[in-house]
């Protein structure tokens, strides 16, 4: 599933600074200092950047330490610099467009600070949920998925029924209400950790902490007068879909 546009107009605030401002350092930390498309700006080699900034579980635990030339922070910030790395351009763009669609919801429903500290808190326990399933790895975790799958949780919980238009097999695209849209996805994490074997280069268990987290934390933070479940009418929440 492809997220492309959902039926939801902000409502609470006139512009989602917040989510628009977190895409951005998103893009310019990839484009600037791992893409290698910008070679005058120069903070490390792409390599050296993942290491000191992305989140190794047996460094976070201290089993291990990294050589002082490439440890330029403390571990226990690693959960959180690390959802701003990306290890492709493709990664990136999945991320972002998940964040893109339904994260000014999110920071509408939130307000702009508690969003923020919504969105960090999201990816720094996924960033520890993945490290407590794989407490002896020594691979850098990187990327946004973890506080980007918070966010789906929270739009999950208090829009099910807004139509989200997805694309469907990388070419279809098909209007469907965001419960079934996102709690598909949402059984795919779940299987697909379950089914993952150790060699898997993806880290399904901080995008379940992530879904957990967000869970959690949207029932805490969202604003007073904002429902759970969509309980309140939406454009195109009434199509029959069946």
């Amino acid at each position: 599933m492809i997220p492309l546009y959902d039926d939801n107009p902000v409502r609470r605030i006139s512009r989602p600074f917040v989510n628009w401002a977190l895409i951005a350092a998103n893009v310019v930390v990839y484009f600037l200092f791992q893409s290698g498309l910008a070679p005058n700006v120069v903070l490390a080699d792409t390599s050296s950047l993942t290491w000191s900034y992305g989140m190794i579980p047996v460094v976070l635990f201290q089993q291990a330490s990294l050589p002082p030339e490439i440890a330029t922070i403390p571990e226990w910030l690693t959960p959180l610099t690390s959802t701003f790395l990306h290890g492709s351009w493709m990664h990136l763009a999945g991320n972002m467009l998940f964040l893109w669609v339904f994260g000014d919801n999110i920071e509408d429903d939130l307000g702009h600070l508690r969003y923020l500290f919504f969105y960090a808190t999201c990816g720094f326990l996924a960033a520890l949920a993945h490290a407590l399933a794989n407490p002896a790895s020594e691979s850098p975790l990187i990327g946004a998925s973890g506080a980007v799958s918070g966010v789906v949780a929270a739009y999950v919980l208090l829009h099910p029924r807004v139509t989200l238009w997805v694309l469907l097999f990388f070419r279809i695209p098909i209007p469907l209400p965001a419960w079934s849209a996102i709690g598909g996805w949402i059984l795919l994490q779940g299987y697909n950790a379950w089914s993952a074997n150790s060699a898997s280069d993806v880290a399904w268990f901080a995008h379940l902490g992530g879904l957990a987290a967000g869970s959690v934390l949207v029932l805490i933070l969202r604003q007073p007068g904002v429902p759970l479940f969509d309980q309140r009418r939406h454009p195109g929440a009434d199509i029959d879909l069946t």
